[in-house]
């Protein structure tokens, strides 16, 4: 025998029990963050005025990867400045890609940049496979900052 009430060693996984990524992302961003399931799977999280996208995706075996998208700006006015401004946050980001997505309105052939407007995306993609609770969220946070971070650069 063992000690009375004192449980021995457990396996750390047992079948049917672990959480998944997306279980375990849910969770431990809902300590800090509103998170929204959708039907399809995806988490939606809003963070200093920006909303964001995460999507668990199986790559391999015990490899699942994160996808992040944040919306950092939408329907801005698309200009040259706007662009250049895209560009400076583009190079100077570690975490992430910065991206202008164009949209050009349905407007009569012949008028020019009228009401064009763009938005910026920051995307981030990582194996979330082996990361604990807390590097999970830490990293999630990280991204997301920078991504409130880029919003304020480009609406000041």
């Amino acid at each position: 025998g063992g000690v009375r009430g004192v449980r021995g060693p457990q396996p750390a996984v047992r079948a049917g029990l672990m959480a998944s990524l997306s279980q375990r992302l849910a969770a431990t961003l809902g300590e800090v963050l509103v998170v929204v399931e959708e039907p399809d799977g995806a988490l939606t999280v809003r963070h200093d005025d920006t909303v964001a996208s995460l999507r668990v995706v199986p790559i391999a075996a015990d490899l699942d990867l994160v996808s992040l998208t944040q919306v950092v700006g939408w329907d801005l006015p698309l200009s040259k400045r706007l662009r250049d401004r895209v560009g400076q946050e583009a190079a100077g980001t570690l975490l992430g890609t910065v991206a202008l997505v164009e949209k050009t309105p349905d407007t009569p052939e012949g008028r020019r940049n009228s009401g064009k407007t763009a938005d910026v995306l920051l995307r981030y993609n990582f194996p979330g496979s082996g990361l604990t609770d807390d590097a999970l969220r830490t990293l999630v946070l990280l991204v997301l900052d920078k991504g409130a971070e880029i919003r304020r650069d480009l609406t000041d």
